[in-house]
């Protein structure tokens, strides 16, 4: 069994998750091999039934996150002719960092990182193209200094940023840095993450701009009063969030993105969703922010179509009306 070093050659069918009361509907990308190519749901695994665990390394900040986390367990469970397997944190690093290592197949220091995906990411690892938030981490909201609540009032066009002297703050090897600038906001980069949070409290920039499915966790990892979530904007790009491994380490990729597509098939993924991400949603009150269109230049021509898709069809289920801008 061969796992091709880039799966995301291949045709996708988008399909319509029912999340919540009813109420919420995420679109899931997931994966369809054309005939010429692997098709995970029949491969069969390259080391079934091992004696030992299989280690799976991950990268810290998504060990640390109680979603991403599960979901890893969620597509380990539904794999058992793989055998055992053991989650283990990974040392902290920046996730420049953590690419690099992956890159670089250092699996004994990583293995498996939930990232935002490129073009450079997607030719240096291999992917598991499905969206592991449908699509949320596209959607990003403001954490700003306690004082600061209001500062976004007025924001109604992209340009108004500018406009407006504010900047954002963001991590220098996140894709969304360039995203950002793309659009001719201003942005203050940090390689670390911890410290970008301190930069933003000593008044560096105005906004740490966070995905609507990570903001929630941060605050409540921060456990700082003086950091909130200002309640008028909202950024919105098409940016996938998927799991990635070395480019040599198809064994893993294969139980990922195997066990994901079964989720998805008996509607555990559904489940999941409901869990990590509705609250989020509701509690952030996305109906009632002004929504700001970028566009995203750096995706490759397999992610672009689904990213896309996946990003319209939440802007458009949101609940309430959503006055989007470019």
């Amino acid at each position: 069994m061969h796992y091709r070093q880039k799966p995301l050659c291949c045709r996708y069918r988008s399909a319509l998750i029912l999340v919540g009361n009813r109420r919420v509907l995420f679109l899931v990308a997931y994966l369809i091999f054309n005939s010429s190519h692997v098709n995970a749901s029949n491969a069969l695994p390259l080391a079934a039934n091992a004696s030992e665990p299989q280690q799976f390394l991950l990268w810290h900040r998504n060990f640390d996150s109680p979603a991403v986390k599960a979901l890893v367990e969620l597509a380990l469970e539904k794999t058992p002719e793989y055998g055992p397997y053991t989650i283990l944190r990974s040392p902290e690093m920046g996730q420049g960092r953590a690419v690099k290592e992956l890159a670089n197949n250092n699996q004994r220091v990583i293995s498996l990182a939930n990232v935002a995906s490129s073009v450079d990411r997607e030719e240096q690892l291999l992917a598991i193209p499905i969206p592991i938030d449908g699509g949320l981490l596209g959607f990003r909201v403001c954490v700003v200094r306690a004082e600061d609540k209001e500062l976004f009032s007025d924001v109604r066009r992209v340009a108004d940023l500018s406009d407006q002297n504010l900047r954002i703050g963001q991590g220098t090897h996140w894709p969304d840095t360039g995203i950002l600038r793309a659009s001719g906001i201003e942005v203050v980069d940090h390689p670390r993450f911890d410290v970008l949070f301190a930069m933003l409290k000593r008044q560096r920039f105005d906004c740490f701009a966070r995905g609507i499915n990570e903001v929630l966790h941060d605050l409540d990892t921060l456990q700082d009063a003086g950091m909130v979530v200002e309640p008028y904007l909202l950024l919105g790009y098409p940016m996938p969030s998927y799991f990635f491994a070395g480019p040599d380490d198809h064994e893993t990729a294969q139980r990922i993105q195997l066990g994901m597509e079964r989720a998805i098939r008996d509607g555990s993924f559904s489940d999941y969703l409901e869990t990590y991400y509705v609250v989020a949603m509701e509690h952030l009150r996305l109906n009632e922010r002004t929504v700001l269109m970028l566009d995203n230049p750096y995706l490759s021509e397999d992610s672009s179509p689904i990213a896309r898709r996946a990003l319209e069809s939440l802007r458009q289920r949101i609940e309430g009306p959503l006055h989007a801008d470019n």
